[in-house]
């Protein structure tokens, strides 16, 4: 029998990837418990009492699925049966291509809470944000369902309409939020170049992760003219709720010439497992900043915490969400399995991040978006709060001095200041990421 280790998801998908990875049998124990078989034949009494007296005929098959759950659920957040369908739904997961609405969830006082959308989803392009609770789907309580029942919910047809309701710190009253179910597409990491530096979006760990990862840096590369024109690069892990364990090691690995990884710890000293990098960087030691927020979890925090120890990176943005533990899911008789919290990993030092989260180096909140004003867009700036420089006096020395050359730097120059302040309104964490890797650089030049 082969079982499933999954080191990522801060709880159950709705239309999210769930993590797998290979892994040794299972061993049955025994238990020392003497009244465990008392316990046993309670429940069989109770189940021949539910089948014969129960009000309304029972499916006989949903309630052992049901009991399996709940003893299940009672352990943690993370442990739960999958009946074949789920199960089936998280290997098509895992390959990056599935229908849904492409939120990450777990279960939080009874109410289902957003561990993040995925980027380019319904759920991302609808404005649910990380940390969001649903209360109600289509008018109907979550409270006092399992995280799966409430995620099936969540399901259905693409193209079919969802409404769920919407409970958002600082907002006073829950809202509902109309989504369309669609098909989702994900493309786990993609590059694009933001002046000299390259940065490196990664949705989340599937089993396209560190390819598509790999490939996006080599044609930021590429695109900028060599290694020696770029002054670093930003990982942005922002929102990604984790995946597959052995793609968080191989993302490490890519920026890591040696030094362990993540190691794992269960329950038995033979259970436990270290991962150590080896010889190669593809950033070619050029420095290296990570992005994460509340809805990195996971994978996106073994990553982090790997640079972050090793020093190989800087780590800005927010706190991120504090999943430790790994769940190893293991295919069950009658083609369904059960994902079981089995180890927790631990960062390069030792750190155990459960429910702590990964603290950054440099605090930077994303600041809010501004409501629109329409009186701003419609009032002229007063003279008196006018930005003014020496160009603006009255009978300014004009510079004729600068060559065509020397214009033409100007000129880009002022073209770069203007994107870099049209970054800072859109994306002001990134902005400052690529600040400090600006700044690395002009030290090194003058070094």
């Amino acid at each position: 029998m082969r079982k499933f280790l999954m080191a990522a998801l801060g709880g159950t998908v709705a239309g999210v990837v769930l993590t797998t990875q290979v892994a040794g049998p299972l061993v049955a124990q025994e238990t020392d418990k003497p009244n465990v078989y008392e316990q046993l034949d309670l429940f069989g009494d109770i189940f021949e009492r539910i089948r014969s007296q129960y009000v309304e005929p029972v499916d006989e098959g949903k309630l052992i699925e049901a009991a399996i759950n709940g003893m299940l659920t009672s352990l943690d957040p993370h442990s739960s049966y999958l009946a074949p369908d789920a199960f089936d739904d998280m290997r098509v997961q895992t390959r990056g291509e599935f229908g849904g609405l492409g939120i990450e969830v777990t279960q939080e006082e009874g109410f289902i809470k957003v561990v993040s959308p995925m980027d380019g989803t319904p759920a991302a392009e609808a404005g649910i944000q990380a940390g969001d609770f649903i209360t109600h789907v289509d008018g109907e309580s979550v409270l006092g369902l399992t995280l799966d029942q409430a995620v099936d919910k969540m399901r259905g047809p693409v193209g079919s309409e969802i409404v769920v309701t919407v409970a958002r710190k600082g907002v006073e009253e829950p809202f509902d939020v109309s989504i369309i179910r669609d098909t989702i597409k994900l493309t786990a990491a993609r590059g694009r170049l933001e002046g000299h530096t390259v940065v490196l979006r990664v949705t989340t760990f599937n089993d396209q992760t560190y390819d598509n990862m790999a490939d996006a840096l080599k044609k930021s590369v590429e695109e900028a003219g060599g290694m020696d024109k770029i002054n670093g690069f930003v990982l942005d892990l922002r929102n990604n709720p984790g995946g597959l364990l052995t793609q968080a090691i191989e993302v490490s690995d890519a920026f890591l010439d040696k030094g362990e990884i993540v190691s794992t710890r269960g329950r038995n000293p033979q259970d436990s497992e270290r991962f150590n990098a080896e010889p190669g960087d593809l950033a070619e030691g050029k420095p290296v900043v990570v992005l994460i927020n509340g809805g990195s979890a996971s994978a996106s925090e073994i990553v982090t915490g790997a640079l972050q120890d090793h020093r190989r990176a800087i780590v800005v943005g927010t706190k991120s969400f504090g999943k430790g533990s790994v769940q190893t899911v293991i295919p069950l008789k009658g083609e369904g399995a059960m994902r079981l919290t089995t180890a927790r990993y631990y960062t390069p030092s030792g750190r155990s991040i459960q429910a702590l989260g990964i603290a950054p180096d440099i605090v930077v909140e994303q600041p809010k978006p501004k409501p629109a004003d329409p009186a701003a867009t419609t009032e002229p700036e007063s003279a008196a709060t006018q930005s003014r420089s020496e160009a603006d006096l009255r009978g300014a020395i004009t510079n004729d001095t600068m060559s065509d050359d020397e214009k033409r730097v100007w000129e880009e120059e002022q073209s770069k200041a203007e994107a870099a302040a049209k970054l800072r309104e859109d994306d002001y964490q990134l902005a400052y990421a690529i600040d400090i890797l600006k700044g690395l650089s002009a030290i090194a030049v003058a070094e």
